[in-house]
């Protein structure tokens, strides 16, 4: 979402990027760089953590309630730019019971051109979108569901069934949904909704609602997490004693909004978005749950320690 606040702020980006198609498999140059891919396991459940690129914006957009000085401090003892604020894009693929599960779809270009890598990295493991069974996302932001359209409006993923929050659709996608609440011009928010209503014309037809809480198939359950947008849910994957908790939008950078209990910017209803994001790192923290964080610097993994103050975000070792 937040590309475009960058600009305002004086981060200038091309002309014409921020709401372009979503990329097809092999549009996007190899950078010939570091790997985008991540494995791991989850019991008997193959993980893979699957780079959709980056996104960004001013870091006040991720701190909305964060004093000015504070803010920059921060950063700055976290040797980040105080400027702007990257973000990963930690897409997830399971592989269980003979089926390919991705964990949020990514953004494609919708929100810049750092974006859509996803494809790349699939390609990087041996796999194709055709190979993909199954895609579920947390909620209906671009962001999270960029991928699903190719460039000439197609399915990027033509055999899978796309799950989405039903509270979601209703808001984004069967209404005209009233942005006010986001910290970015009137335009960008048309261009925002738009870019919602692209990304998922395509599997509109074949779509399959869940209310938060529902399981989606054997290991894969979905946790309540309102207050970003109206339906968002957390992703818990399960597999014998090892469990895997996905945590979406709660927090977008460790650094503001766990380390700090700054509130994002962009949660529709912020009361909310707080009381869900409390009650889930309580969780992680007191069952020492793996976590991934969509947003997190890649592969995005680790876990939440409860402290004095609130909570401390503390990633995993690199396994080779």
């Amino acid at each position: 979402m937040l590309t475009a606040a960058s600009a305002v702020a004086g981060l200038a980006l091309p002309a014409g990027v921020t709401f372009a198609q979503a990329s097809q498999a092999g549009s996007l140059p190899s950078q010939g760089g570091n790997v985008g891919h991540y494995r791991f396991r989850v019991g008997d459940i193959s993980a893979t953590v699957l780079s959709d690129g980056l996104i960004g914006g001013p870091p006040r957009v991720y701190a909305s309630d964060a004093p000015e000085a504070e803010l920059q401090d921060v950063l700055t003892r976290a040797f980040l730019p105080t400027d702007r604020m990257t973000l990963n894009l930690n897409t997830l693929l399971i592989e269980t019971n003979g089926r390919r599960i991705l964990l949020e779809a990514g953004a494609g270009q919708t929100m810049g051109p750092q974006g859509g890598r996803i494809f790349q990295n699939l390609a990087a493991i041996g796999l194709r979108p055709e190979d993909i069974d199954v895609v579920v996302v947390s909620h209906t932001h671009p962001d999270h569901v960029g991928n699903l359209r190719t460039a000439d409006g197609g399915k990027a993923f033509p055999r899978a069934t796309v799950f989405a929050p039903r509270a979601d659709w209703d808001f984004f996608v069967r209404n005209d949904p009233d942005l006010s609440y986001m910290p970015v011009p009137e335009e960008f928010r048309r261009n925002f909704a738009a870019a919602i209503t692209r990304s998922v014309e395509a599997v509109a037809d074949g779509i399959v609602l869940y209310e938060a809480g529902a399981d989606i198939v054997p290991g894969l359950t979905t946790l309540p997490a309102f207050g970003h947008t109206p339906g968002m849910a957390n992703f818990l994957v399960q597999s014998g004693n090892d469990q895997l908790l996905l945590t979406a939008d709660l927090a977008y950078h460790p650094v503001v909004n766990v380390d700090r209990p700054w509130m994002p910017g962009p949660d529709r209803d912020k009361e909310t978005a707080l009381a869900s994001r409390r009650r889930i790192f309580d969780m992680a923290a007191a069952d020492r749950l793996l976590v991934l964080g969509f947003h997190y610097p890649f592969p995005g993994l680790g876990r939440m320690l409860k402290t004095d103050s609130g909570y401390a975000w503390v990633p995993v070792n690199w396994q080779f």
